[in-house]
């Protein structure tokens, strides 16, 4: 049964949409920083001929360059500025997180509040520029011997200037989106990192749809494959909007209690856990852990001079192979664990209720609830992780046996649809706070006239 809460926000009515002036700046923000965020990306880097850029991409196709170039949005395709996207971003936020887990001094720095959050948020601003710099210069030394083989050179002037160049330039575009995606968070609606990553995933569909159709046309794809792809599309799409409103509730029970002259009834509440705590991370995560070295790798691999290790390990790892789902698979289950932890805290939890007189029946308040909620938020977890490694492989499995586009694959699908409900769930949540608001000014008007 539904509560008060979520009966009210059901009931919402969007025809106050138009006078909730707020919600409406807000939105007007997100769409135009997601704007710039496209413009931006068609914002070449110095030195590059991008007829011959052009050409050499077109001969990677199907591999990991794919892979990024979707999460950026196409801006890897054009080597923009922001080539690289919000990739080493999310790494640095890996690290910084993983630290403040098992460094003592990190962790003393969480438990500061807002002045340690402030000084985490500088130190993976340093992490980015860091990263962003190491993997800047693997790209321009890729790019300098990519196509040598061929006679083709991506780049007009290769030499220290050029990647000098190449690196400050990625710097200071990955700097900016940065930005840009906290500018979201503050001033717009939803949050400003997954709606880019977002807004480079669906900036790709209608051409990747495209094509999709365009191989069903020509006979490339056979009739019953291209309806298979569909329909496992479709549903995908439902099941993950099922299994992102899965909740485990469990019971909690308020004694009977006196406070000065009033006594308060007992009363009874749900602790409500969801399947996937972690949301859209784990495998955001987990693909830019393995997108970085790779990235990299491949466009060394195109080299004429490439090592032969290099050469085998980037084959390894090509979208779709054994290897590189095994590893994406890892990287899934580990986040969705370890961010789980990060997130919720069943001690802190377990600490709450017995300061407020609420407790679990059947379970003594203290550490034996802090126990049980570890116990069950672990085995739900195990679903969750199970069902985000089956949701991103395989559509990422079928797609890969049969030549598809990649912006049909699980991991982009989830990330679209998780974040359009959260963004959906923020416009509500705003809905209802005005709502209230309006409520409050109407109690006041009408309390005013009163002698």
């Amino acid at each position: 049964m539904a509560s008060a809460a979520e009966q009210m926000a059901a009931n919402i009515s969007f025809a106050n949409f138009s006078k909730a002036t707020e919600l409406k700046k807000r939105l007007w923000f997100t769409l135009g920083a997601l704007i710039v965020f496209r413009l931006v990306s068609f914002v070449p880097l110095p030195g590059i001929d991008p007829t011959a850029l052009n050409s050499l991409f077109q001969q990677t196709q199907g591999g990991v360059l794919d892979f990024f170039n979707m999460f950026s949005g196409g801006a890897l395709e054009r080597m923009s500025l922001i080539a690289l996207g919000v990739t080493p971003y999310i790494t640095a936020s890996i690290i910084v997180q993983l630290l403040t887990s098992l460094v003592p001094s990190f962790i003393a720095l969480k438990k500061e509040g807002d002045t340690g959050r402030k000084t985490l948020n500088q130190y993976t601003r340093y992490g980015t520029v860091f990263l962003t710099a190491i993997q800047g210069y693997g790209i321009a030394v890729g790019l300098e011997s990519w196509g040598s083989g061929q006679g083709v050179s991506a780049v007009i002037d290769p030499g220290v200037f050029f990647r000098a160049t190449t690196v400050i330039s990625l710097i200071g575009g990955t700097m900016f989106l940065m930005w840009l995606g906290e500018q979201i968070t503050s001033r717009g609606i939803g949050n400003g990192i997954s709606l880019i990553i977002m807004a480079g995933i669906v900036a790709n569909l209608p051409r990747s749809i495209g094509q999709l159709f365009e191989q069903g046309r020509t006979g490339a794809l056979s009739p019953v494959a291209l309806l298979l792809i569909v329909i496992v599309a479709l549903a995908t799409i439902a099941f993950i909007c099922l299994m992102e409103r899965a909740q485990r509730r469990i019971l909690i029970q308020y004694p009977k209690r006196q406070v000065g002259t009033r006594t308060f009834q007992g009363d009874s509440s749900h602790l409500p856990l969801k399947l996937n705590t972690a949301g859209v991370i784990p495998p955001i995560f987990a693909s830019s852990l393995l997108l970085m070295p790779l990235t990299v790798a491949q466009f060394a691999a195109q080299g004429s001079s490439s090592p032969e290790w290099l050469l085998t390990v980037t084959t390894a790892l090509q979208h779709g192979a054994p290897l590189y789902m095994l590893l994406y698979a890892a990287g899934i289950i580990f986040f969705s664990f370890f961010y789980t932890a990060v997130v919720f805290n069943p001690e802190e939890t377990a600490e709450n209720l017995k300061k407020y007189g609420g407790f679990i029946p059947g379970i003594r308040p203290g550490a034996r609830t802090s126990d049980y909620l570890d116990f069950v938020l672990t085995r739900i977890t195990v679903v969750g992780a199970a069902y985000l490694t089956l949701i991103c492989l395989l559509p990422e499995f079928l797609s890969a046996r049969l030549g598809t586009g990649m912006a049909l694959g699980g991991t982009s699908i989830l990330i679209v649809v998780n974040v359009t409900m959260d963004t959906v769930a923020q416009i509500q949540s705003h809905l209802l706070a005005h709502q209230y608001e309006g409520l409050i000014k109407k109690s006041k008007l009408r309390g005013g006239v009163r002698r």
